[in-house]
């Protein structure tokens, strides 16, 4: 299953950088984000491949939240991620 990152993770005046907001491809509801939770998630850098967990639904649309094992660079947002 694919998916792109979105965003960071923050609030108002914070920002999170090892937690990233993720849609996933045919994926449009809450319901069906929340059968994704403690999936793994693959990013590739180029170099090494960062991997996270799926920890939580985002809003009513269908995004998820993902937890990464270290912050993740601005450079990918809006880039494809693996969702196994």
């Amino acid at each position: 299953m694919n998916g792109t990152i979105v965003n960071y993770k923050g609030g108002k005046h914070t920002q999170v950088t090892n937690q990233m907001i993720i849609t996933v491809e045919n994926i449009t509801t809450k319901e069906e984000a929340a059968k994704l939770v403690g999936k793994k998630v693959t990013y590739n850098t180029g170099k090494k491949d960062i991997t996270g967990e799926v920890r939580s639904a985002h809003g009513n649309s269908g995004a998820i939240r993902v937890l990464f094992e270290t912050g993740m660079p601005g450079q990918a947002i809006g880039k494809p991620v693996k969702i196994a």
